[in-house]
This record gives structure tokens, C-alpha cells and sequence, in this order.
């Protein structure tokens, strides 16, 4: 064990945030720490490092052994250059370096009486030197830089002159290159692009030491952790496995604790009833057994309602109209920025009940194709045309059309008067406001808090094509759950910008891939466009810049493209969904089989039976004919799982 929390508790005021919570991290382990905002993630990994103080318990630390924390913000205003920040968490093995050389120099002057200790103290500082790593730090700190997403023209920029986000790298890539014993990371992916979160999940995957993280990024947890700390209404609890499993774990815990709940209550009905009605008679006997009733009912341990934050809340998304099966074309569409080309020449198509997924690495001009569409910016060239009944639906942090002297509450209800308080009420909740927080004046709030409201009426807005600009950013993870679910029942269409590859996964139909200045098309979710990527980018990069065009072309055609393939595609879904359906009548009929031929051998060892020979010769028949059409249904299985 290498970290422990015991009884930990912590409050601010009145305000409680932790109680008693207890946890371990043991040598080389992988965890995270999920909870909603606000629960106390952040709050605990600062008591970990010691930057805030526990009211009780206790914080243990194997000994000598390193811990490292990288915090959600930073504020660096240093001379230093990038790759002199993260160069200077190898200051011990540079001095040995110069120390090495210093050595080296004085060699040819040593007295030959005092080259012998000089050779061993020269031999042990070489061989401090390799195992540091010395001859390769300069090496790893260049890939820490570049697998964060630092290009190297940019190393030579100074601190003071990068964003926050810019600084919160940097501070990663020091963290990384000085390989603590214990990583702390608060959310440390959301200033990353994807290619460089998938960097990180390698880095982290092979890391010698112990990580504990906090992070809202559901598919970076399934690929890193093996335990999860969840922290719910001030108390802590621990399951083992990924995200994925966790959630699972605690749907099935909640799933029995309601059940418990429920039955509970039904008893106590029952009891109570059976009490009256026996009070009801009026007579001595059954008052003394109602009263014994009574006091039986008084010893039972009563189960408090399990309750989730977000349980029954629901965002149903309706289209005010429907629109033409054609909702929005891209054509030969070019945009340049000082100079800089972002893209040229792309086309796509996207349909109705489409929830297509725009991705690609940051700077690539993923933003301002989206802008384009809604008028925002002029395109250099190109054209972009809106189907028939058309009305979108735009979610941009940067572009909000908010009351600033109105409260939170006054804002859905003055725009949806048709409201109930209660679904005001809940739909503020959905993306985090709760309480007398529907209270707040607009003018109030954060620019993060600003952006939920935004989404909030957006979800509202009854438009048939939404188009959603990072819609997950300054969401919890049970906020991105409502709205996944949102989407996935929403029956108009969606263009979506995200880094979220969770988000993206469960909701996404198609993937466009903003590569190279280029549109590469891929039909399917996250998983399928990674389980195609390297190929079809291979394809791409090994056409020569004369016949990239064809390739585009050739890119387009896979797309859906107007009613013919529309129906094409209906009918490939209907054909995929009979596949699956005789795949599960041949299974299920497996299994029929083979607990029949099961049942049948078991009968046929019975000793009883074994000395009738009709009916042996009769059990054999049946196992046979039973083998025989198992055979055909086994060669029937392979072949619809190849399909």
C-alpha cells in the first residue's frame, strides 16, 4: 500500500463536504476519484498533498515515497520557455551530466596516484547518470511535449505568453518528466486534443508508479483505472474495475437497495392495516395483539429511500416540425485564417435522424465550420444549403443570448411559459443547478455556468437540427448521461463538436474527421471510426496531392447522399436487425438442444435405465438426432457471425 485515507472528514462552515471517508491505493495502481461537482473530488486530492487540512482523520504515506499533483488551473507567468519548464524537472541529472563532462575535462591532469579514486568516483556518477536515464531525458522530455500536443516551433515560447490551458500542459508535461511515485491529476485531459489524450492513456497505462485522477471523461477511465472511489452525498465508497464497471456495480446496488426499500414498505403497510383492523374490533384480545404488533413494528430498523442526484430526471427533446429528409449540404467549402489554411474543398451531406460527430485536432477549423453554417463568420469559398423546414438549434459557449438581470428560473420560464415549475425545476437541475441556485441572476454566474443555461433552453428550443459546439464542457458526469439520453431518443437531427469520445460513442451515427484540411467519412460510432481509422487515413496520406481529389471523392460517395441512399440505408438496418434476429433464434435454440441432450444422457447413465435395452436404444436415437441437428445449427451460428 502505498497512499491511505482514513475517516477522512472535511467541512466548510456548515457546509459538509466529506465524511469519514476511507480508501487505499496500493503500489502501481490506477484509480479515479468520480463524483458530481461539487461533491468533494478536488477537495480531497488537496488534503492528500496536504494543501488543505482534514477536520478528522488521517493521510498516510508510504515511506519515501515521491507524490506529484497537477491542479485543474495555473498560473505561471514565468520567463521560462516551454521546453525549460519541463527541462527543469530534470535538474538532478543535468547537474550529473555537467558534473560528468567537468570530470572529464580534468582527466588528462589527474595525478597517477589519484586516478584510481578518481576512475571509481567518474564509474559511479556514469552509472547514477544511466540509470536516471541520462543519456535519453532530452529525448523524453521532446515526446512528453510533442505527445501533449506542443508542436516544436512552439517550445521556444515563453510561459507568461500561453493560455491557461497552454500552462496546464506544461505543468502536466513537468509532472510527467519528474515521475513521482504517486500522480494526483485533477481533470488533467481537458485541455488535451484526442490524439494527445490517447498519448496520455499509454503514458498512464505504462507509468511504473501510482495514479490517482479526478476526470469526467468516461472512455479515458475504461482505458486507465482499476478501481473507482466514488464520492456521493459526503460519503466515500470504493469498487473495483473501470468506469464501465462501476456503473454497472452501482446501478445493481441501487437496483436492490430500492427493492429492500419497496418491500420494506410493503410490510409496514401490511403491518399497520392488520393494526387497525384489529383495533377496529374493539375487544381486549386483539387491542393486546395490535398493541404487540405495534411494538414490533417500533424495533424495525426503517430503510431510508435510496436517492440518486439526477435519478428521474429525463430531457425529452421534441422537434417543433419535421424536416426534409435533406437537412444540410457542404459543398467545395474553403477557409483561410491570416494565411493559414484550414480547410479547402470539403463536401459532406448530413440527413434527418443523423447525430453526426465533427472531430478532429484542435486548430483544425472544426469551430469555425460550425460558425460557418449559422452565418456566424463568412466562408472563403463554398456553399451551404438547409433543407426543407429546416430550423436549427445553435450551442456555442462563446455566442449566448442570455438576460443578465434575469434569474436562472425567470429565464426558461419567460422564453417557455408552458412550463411547469416542475419541469423548469428539473430541467435546470439536469445541467446542475439545484435549490435556490434557479435563483441566481444571470449577471452572476461564470462563463461555464452561463454555457449550461444556454444548453439548458437550447434542449428546450423544440428546433428539428441541432448543432452543438462542445455541449459536455462544465458538465458532471451524470449530466452527460441525461443528455446523452436526450439525444439518443431525439428524433430530429444533431451536428455535434466534441472531445468527449464517451459522449461521442453513445451517441454519435456518423463521424466526420477533420484530417489533413480534409473530410474523411466514417458510418458508425467512435469505436468503429478507431477500428478504421489507421487504414482509411493511410489511404488517404498515401494519394498523391494530384489525386487527392479522387480520393475525396471517392470519400463522398460512401456517404449517404439523398433519398436513394436513404432507403438504402433503411434497408441495410433492416437487414442487419433480421441477421440478428435469426443469430438469436439459432443460439436460443443451442441451448434448448443441449440442455435437452443433457437431460438425455443424464437418463441414459441411470442405472435403472441402463438394463432396459429398448429404452437405452430409444435415449441413443434421440442424442443422435439431437447431435445431428446441432451440428447444422453450429455451421448455421458461423455463418451469421461472419456476415
Amino acid at each position: 500500500m502505498i497512499l491511505s485515507c482514513q475517516n477522512i472528514s472535511k467541512s466548510f462552515g456548515t457546509d459538509e463536504i466529506i465524511q469519514n471517508a476511507s480508501f487505499h491505493i496500493e503500489n502501481h495502481e490506477k484509480a479515479a476519484i468520480v463524483g458530481i461537482n461539487g461533491a468533494g473530488k478536488s477537495t480531497l486530492l488537496k488534503i492528500i498533498i496536504r494543501e488543505l487540512e482534514p477536520d478528522d482523520g488521517m493521510v498516510t504515506i508510504a515511506k519515501e515515497k515521491t507524490i506529484g499533483y497537477l491542479a485543474q488551473n495555473q498560473d505561471t507567468d514565468s520567463d521560462r520557455t516551454i521546453y525549460e519548464e519541463v527541462l527543469s524537472a530534470k535538474q538532478t541529472v543535468i547537474e550529473m551530466e555537467q558534473e560528468i563532462r567537468r570530470m572529464e575535462s580534468r582527466m588528462d591532469s589527474i595525478a597517477p596516484s589519484d586516478l584510481e579514486p578518481f576512475m571509481e568516483k567518474y564509474e559511479r556518477l556514469v552509472h547514477q547518470f544511466e540509470l536516471a536515464d541520462g543519456y535519453t531525458y532530452r529525448s523524453e522530455v521532446t515526446g512528453v511535449l510533442c505527445g501533449l500536443g506542443f508542436e516544436e516551433a512552439e517550445f521556444n515560447k515563453k510561459q507568461k505568453e500561453l493560455s491557461g490551458g497552454q500552462k496546464t500542459r506544461v505543468a502536466l508535461g513537468r509532472l510527467l518528466v519528474t515521475k513521482p511515485d504517486i500522480l494526483l491529476l485533477d481533470e488533467p485531459t481537458n485541455h488535451l486534443d484526442m490524439e494527445s489524450i490517447q498519448w496520455l492513456e499509454n503514458y498512464l497505462l505504462n507509468y511504473k508508479g501510482a495514479v490517482l485522477l479526478v476526470s469526467h471523461d468516461r472512455y479515458f477511465l475504461d482505458k486507465i483505472v482499476t478501481k473507482v472511489i466514488e464520492v456521493f452525498q459526503h460519503q466515500v465508497r470504493s469498487y473495483s474495475g473501470n468506469y464501465t464497471d462501476f456503473a454497472q456495480k452501482k446501478a445493481q446496488i441501487r437496483a436492490a437497495q430500492i427493492h429492500a426499500y419497496y418491500n420494506q414498505q410493503q410490510e409496514i403497510k401490511h403491518q399497520e392495516e392488520v393494526i387497525a383492523k384489529l383495533k377496529s374490533f374493539n375487544r381486549e384480545k386483539s387491542i393486546k395483539r395490535a398493541e404487540s404488533r405495534e411494538k414490533m413494528l417500533d424495533k424495525i430498523e426503517r430503510l431510508e429511500k435510496p436517492t440518486d442526484d439526477f435519478t428521474d430526471i429525463h430531457i425529452s427533446l421534441e422537434p417543433c416540425i419535421t424536416s426534409g429528409n435533406d437537412v444540410l449540404t457542404v459543398d467545395q467549402l474553403a477557409k483561410s485564417y491570416e494565411g493559414r489554411k484550414l480547410f479547402e474543398g470539403i463536401h459532406f451531406s448530413i440527413f434527418r435522424g443523423e447525430r453526426v460527430a465533427l472531430i478532429g485536432n484542435n486548430g483544425t477549423g472544426k469551430t469555425t465550420i460550425l460558425k460557418i453554417i449559422n452565418d456566424l463568420i463568412p466562408a472563403d469559398r463554398g456553399e451551404i444549403s438547409l433543407g426543407t423546414n429546416v430550423h436549427i438549434g445553435y450551442y456555442d459557449q462563446e455566442h449566448q443570448v442570455l438576460h443578465m438581470d434575469k434569474t436562472l428560473f425567470e429565464e426558461i420560464s419567460d422564453d417557455y411559459p408552458q412550463l411547469t415549475n416542475t419541469q423548469i425545476r428539473n430541467t435546470l437541475a439536469a445541467f446542475l443547478f439545484t435549490n435556490d441556485d434557479v435563483f441566481k441572476r444571470i449577471g452572476d454566474l461564470s462563463g461555464g455556468e452561463r454555457g449550461r443555461v444556454s444548453l439548458a433552453k437550447l434542449m428546450l428550443s423544440e428546433a428539428n437540427f441541432l448543432i452543438l459546439d462542445e455541449p459536455t464542457n462544465h458538465l458532471d458526469i451524470t449530466s452527460k448521461e441525461i443528455l446523452e439520453n436526450a439525444l439518443v431518443h431525439y428524433e430530429g437531427t444533431v451536428l455535434f463538436v466534441s472531445h468527449d469520445r464517451y459522449f461521442i460513442n453513445k451517441t454519435a451515427t456518423r463521424i466526420l474527421d477533420l484530417h489533413e484540411q480534409q473530410i474523411l467519412n466514417y458510418i458508425g460510432n467512435y469505436d468503429y471510426y478507431l477500428e478504421k481509422k489507421d487504414v482509411q487515413r493511410a489511404a488517404f496520406n498515401s494519394e498523391s496531392s494530384s489525386n487527392k481529389d479522387t480520393l475525396q471523392a471517392a470519400q463522398q460517395e460512401k456517404e449517404p447522399s439523398g433519398k436513394d441512399d436513404w432507403k438504402q440505408r433503411k434497408q441495410e438496418q433492416a437487414a442487419k436487425r433480421k441477421l440478428e434476429n435469426e443469430l438469436n433464434q439459432v443460439e436460443s435454440r443451442i441451448e434448448q438442444l443441449e440442455d435437452e441432450k443433457k437431460n438425455l444422457e443424464t437418463e441414459m447413465a441411470d442405472p435403472k435405465v441402463a438394463v432396459i435395452s429398448a429404452e437405452v436404444i430409444k435415449l441413443h436415437d434421440q442424442i443422435q438426432q439431437i447431435e445431428e441437428e446441432l451440428e447444422m445449427l453450429y455451421e448455421r451460428w458461423e455463418d451469421l457471425t461472419n456476415q
